[in-house]
């Protein structure tokens, strides 16, 4: 049977990409929206060779079961919310602005997820969303020795541009996909792990402070790995930006049953460390 339009020729026997959720934000302009930065969308496509596929973080709207038989990998984004402090015995006096819908539904997918053997990613308050779904605590960070967010004045294009150095853990799976021992990174962020949940193998510290900046585990066979700095700014042009989403490409790959991409400029012309 031939379609009544113009489109172009669907092949089913063509090897698939595989699909990649992102969680979106609850967001208020002159209306509720769901929304996502594009910044975390381009990458999954042009680095990891990804589908990207957008979930949103309406609990009505949401059934983790469903959507763990149909998705490779998760990715937990970055926002302007915190995770809310009743999530991990703190209660939300302090806690700032929350999303507590996206709460349920990153905590809930997630763990589906990871009890199903897919792997998981997180950057910032993702990153901060698995530590409290492994058991840790978060804590506010202040000062100018903790606080890495920019004044709220400055431009966005701002945002993103400035960094602080961290120490990667050797023999970690971020310091042998890099290839290095320090790195240079833009976290943004008011809160940070106080207790690092159980079963998480720190990947990152700061070397200032020694507050941890990225952490890993493989709990049910399938990756599980989060920054709190943003490797998707500029991450094309950044080897740690190439390298944290060359490392989903290859866990979906894996995931999907497809060989994973050769990268041909990952650390010593090597392809990036298979997770």
């Amino acid at each position: 049977m031939t379609a009544p339009f113009v489109h172009p020729p669907y092949r089913p026997s063509e090897a698939r990409k595989p699909v990649m959720g992102v969680l979106c934000c609850n967001e208020q302009f002159d209306r509720p929206i769901q929304s996502v930065a594009s910044r975390f969308i381009a990458p999954l496509a042009s680095l990891s060779g990804a589908t990207v596929l957008l979930v949103p973080a309406v609990q009505q709207a949401f059934d983790a079961i469903s959507l763990v038989d149909r998705l490779d990998g998760l990715l937990l984004t970055g926002s302007r919310s915190n995770v809310a402090g009743d999530r991990y015995g703190q209660g939300r006096t302090g806690s700032g602005p929350l999303d507590m819908e996206r709460d349920e539904v990153a905590l809930t997918l997630a763990g589906h997820m990871i009890e199903a053997g897919r792997p998981v990613f997180g950057i910032c308050r993702g990153f901060q969303e698995l530590n409290v779904l492994f058991g840790g605590t978060l804590a506010p960070v202040e000062g100018p020795v903790h606080q890495r967010a920019p004044g709220p004045d400055l431009a966005f294009k701002d945002l993103f541009d400035h960094y602080h150095d961290v120490e990667l853990s050797a023999g970690g799976l971020l310091s042998d996909a890099i290839g290095t021992a320090r790195l240079a990174v833009n976290s943004v962020h008011g809160q940070g792990v106080d207790r690092l949940g159980g079963g998480l193998k720190v990947e990152a510290v700061a070397c200032d402070d020694g507050l941890v900046e990225a952490f890993s585990a493989r709990p049910c066979g399938a990756p599980v790995v989060a920054v709190q700095w943003h490797p998707e700014w500029q991450a094309a042009h950044r080897p740690e930006g190439r390298a944290f989403f060359r490392l989903i490409g290859d866990a979906l790959h894996r995931q999907a049953g497809a060989t994973p991409p050769e990268w041909a400029d990952a650390p010593d012309g090597r392809a990036a460390t298979p997770l």
